[in-house]
């Protein structure tokens, strides 16, 4: 029996007895009920899509957060407001949407723009908690920021470590489609050596510490995970998971770019045969099991110092991640599902839907008032989120409704049109998406430069653009203008 399976069959004996998370949410009553602050436990991936076992993905193995979502609620429909790293953390972060923070691209710092908001980890801060971050969570220039602070905010945290392993200095050896460069284009390396010398185990050992070093006091402990982001970096073990012959690659459509406006992919500009497309695929999904073995050391922590039954646990990652969809997109920067769909779980003491899914729509900028909410803060009135809490008890109670994903072009000159869609200097525009329960519905440039719609009920891989269908007429304006609303309301 290999390493992995001995772990999976341990891992998996622990998912099949439901009776540990009822003691569990006993004991955390009890907790509740003498009055301890609840702590925070943050772990955020980074350019991670849905691909975990838990979320139906037919061959990754992630058996630790597995566990977790069995421990906790499983949002199965979760968006991210902008799939690219800075505009995203800035923005769940502070609980305001991009164009609130002003941050719609990786060099802008959002206090530059709202100096005095306060972010999610200054309310606990304010509140008496000890906030530690160990890795990435607010934008790092991955890999050549590794090891900084990278584009941090100093005053969102008391102590902050930046853990840096061999994957950094292993760059050379990396194989990338462009010569040079690693963190803006498809790349990968199995790695010689073992876990503890790669950079996000580094950081899972030093957030162990800190939680050894702060478990008598309420604490707030954010730890951002750089895997599996590009370049895919995992020892070699890793990879040997995932045979690349035996690959489900994603399903494609003849003439399924036909109907698509050239703004929704006009940010492509990877193209992989089928031999990288497997190679990538291969990389990427053994970085998403590094990844996860490492979150499985921050969950024996907390049952190994008794902290779980005290500490609500959040998993999610900052967006999704295209690996060839859509004729060979890759990497982020879509409106497309697996760009704007985020994994996110959610274990709190307590909670009465523990080991299930919820498929109401949620966005991450629900996270700052779920997470005060939780903890009994008071966060700031002007956040657009809305607090999860219902979900965590009952999996059908309604959520909002809707999230709003948005990203930027540039180029084109770009056509005069009503609103947020005028197309500003240098051709720059805007595209806007709004999810729905069942449908979603796209506008770049206020429509100017196209309009999608795809309905989710009949069509899961947006393969087939309905926006000028006559038989959606009625739902193509109706949604038209609760987006345009809603963007008109930041």
């Amino acid at each position: 029996m290999t390493w992995f399976a001995r772990r999976t069959f341990v891992r998996f004996a622990i998912l099949l007895t439901p009776t540990l998370a009822l003691l569990g949410a006993l004991g955390s009553l009890c907790s509740a009920a003498e009055g301890k602050k609840l702590n925070v436990l943050l772990i955020a991936s980074d350019d991670l899509n849905a691909s975990l076992a838990c979320y139906g993905h037919p061959q990754v193995k992630t058996p630790r957060l597995d566990e977790l979502a069995n421990r906790g609620v499983r949002f199965e429909r979760a968006y991210c407001q902008y799939p690219l790293c800075n505009p995203s953390r800035a923005s769940f972060l502070t609980g305001l949407r991009p164009d609130q923070t002003g941050v719609l691209e990786n060099q802008t710092h959002f206090r530059q723009r709202v100096p005095d908001v306060v972010t999610l980890p200054q309310l606990f801060m304010n509140n008496g908690y000890f906030v530690a971050r160990v890795g990435k969570l607010y934008h790092y220039g991955v890999p050549g920021q590794i090891g900084t602070s990278g584009f941090d905010d100093p005053p969102s945290w008391q102590q902050v470590v930046n853990p840096r392993g061999r994957d950094k200095d292993d760059e050379d050896k990396v194989f990338t489609l462009t010569p040079g460069q690693y963190g803006g284009t498809p790349s990968w390396l199995a790695a010689d050596g073992e876990d503890d010398e790669q950079t996000d185990a580094k950081g899972a050992a030093a957030a162990i510490k800190l939680l050894e070093e702060h478990k008598d006091e309420p604490f707030f402990l954010a730890v951002g995970f750089f895997r599996p982001h590009t370049p895919y970096v995992a020892p070699k073990k890793y990879f040997e998971l995932y045979p690349r012959d035996e690959l489900k690659l994603p399903e494609q459509k003849e003439g399924d770019r036909d109907d698509i406006p050239p703004a929704a992919v006009s940010h492509a500009r990877h193209h992989l045969d089928e031999k990288l497309t497997r190679e990538a695929t291969q990389a990427y999904l053994a970085s998403i099991t590094f990844m996860d073995q490492q979150v499985g050391k921050l969950l024996d922590a907390l049952d190994r110092l008794h902290l779980r039954d005290n500490t609500v646990v959040v998993f999610l990652s900052d967006h999704g991640y295209h690996v060839g969809e859509h004729g060979g997109l890759w990497m982020k920067q879509s409106l497309f599902e697996p760009s704007a769909r985020v994994p996110m779980i959610i274990s709190a003491p307590g909670m009465k839907s523990a080991g299930k899914g919820t498929t109401q729509i949620v966005e991450l900028i629900d996270l700052y008032p779920t997470l005060a909410d939780l903890c009994g803060l008071k966060a700031p009135e002007n956040l657009p989120g809305k607090s999860l809490k219902p979900q965590l008890d009952d999996v059908s109670a309604p959520s909002k409704g809707f999230a709003l994903t948005q990203v930027r072009r540039a180029g084109g000159g770009g056509g005069k049109a009503k609103g947020q869609g005028k197309a500003g200097r240098g051709g720059v525009f805007h595209g806007y998406s709004l999810r729905t329960d069942r449908f979603r519905y796209t506008e770049w440039d206020g429509g100017a430069k196209g309009v999608e719609l795809y309905d989710h009920q009949n069509d899961p891989q947006e393969f087939d653009n309905l926006a000028n269908d006559p038989k959606f007429k009625d739902e193509v304006a109706r949604l038209s203008k609760q987006l345009r609303d809603l963007v008109e309301a930041k």
